[in-house]
């Protein structure tokens, strides 16, 4: 069996039926000759092919440093492959069927500590922007909203009394959040100057000049412009409000249910990916200030 005739007949299919664009066959071309020299250096011939061996291609490009998302890459490029070939009778069955690449590592979600926090919220002005922004903002970080959990705030959803609001999440769950001092303070603000600029049937918490519910992208610039505004220095979105909650009731309190239920999550895993973020800030600490992990300087 002609491995290298095999290649150009499939990507000759690829071309002319497929019709892939010359980028692509050239990816193609190119992490499936990588196979076939893995195969050539292994002596593996394609009728014997196993998953083990393909197994074997994928840990070895991981050794030499790539991405999981390179490595799944080519191995969706080798299944392709030894696919056309079990149609075509030129194996008996596809080994790479089944065969993962490694999972990418979770990348934690970006956070502001408690002083960065503090400088965003500190908005100054009493106009009715500056108003409804300092709300918010507020109200995203004191309750740990989603961006579009806040936009979808009707009046009626807020209990200001109980220092609660009624949130709609994912899946359509209701859930009902507290809302802290601060936040309460710049909500009494706000609705107070809602009035004038809401139009008359409008049920929107937040609602725009037109006196319209509020969009979502508009409190992703009016974010982006106060950030700027504050000297924050760093690239601030709504979700980062919302991580930084959860980052720092964790901190506080140790409590993931009582955090997996204020964020809305369906299901504790998705919440525990602020236990890493919290841990890495106990391990600064214990870096700094632990007499066994400290260094000394010679």
């Amino acid at each position: 069996m002609n491995s290298k005739k095999l290649l150009e007949d499939y990507l000759r299919h690829l071309r002319d039926e497929r019709r892939l664009s010359p980028h692509t066959l050239s990816a193609y071309r190119r992490d499936l000759r990588l196979f076939l020299d893995y195969c050539d250096r292994g002596s593996i011939e394609l009728a014997a092919l196993d998953s083990y061996a393909v197994r074997q291609f994928a840990a070895e490009c991981h050794r030499r440093g790539l991405s999981p998302r390179s490595i799944a890459r080519r191995l969706s490029a080798v299944r392709r492959f030894l696919g056309y070939l079990v149609q075509h009778d030129a194996m008996n069955s596809n080994p790479a069927v089944g065969v993962q690449a490694p999972k990418p590592a979770r990348r934690l979600p970006a956070t502001l500590d408690t002083d960065q926090v503090a400088g965003l919220l500190a908005l100054e002005g009493d106009d009715t922007f500056t108003v409804r922004d300092r709300a918010m903002l507020e109200l995203l970080y004191s309750s740990g909203l989603r961006l579009s959990e806040l936009v979808g705030l009707d009046l009626i959803d807020l209990d200001l009394p109980d220092q609660t609001v009624r949130v709609t999440g994912k899946g359509n769950r209701t859930r009902v959040v507290p809302v802290g001092r601060m936040a309460i303070t710049a909500l009494k603000s706000w609705i107070e100057q809602r009035v004038a600029m809401a139009e008359v049937n409008e049920q929107a918490l937040f609602v725009s000049q037109r006196g319209t519910r509020l969009a979502a992208r508009t409190v992703q610039a009016r974010l982006k412009l106060w950030a700027k505004r504050q000297g924050a220095g760093l690239a601030i979105h709504p979700h980062m409000l919302r991580h930084s909650f959860a980052t720092h009731m964790l901190e506080s309190s140790g409590n993931l249910r009582a955090v997996q239920e204020m964020l809305g999550h369906a299901s504790i895993s998705t919440t525990q990916i602020y236990t890493h973020i919290d841990f890495q800030h106990l391990a600064q600490i214990y870096d700094e200030a632990h007499p066994r992990a400290r260094r000394r300087d010679d």
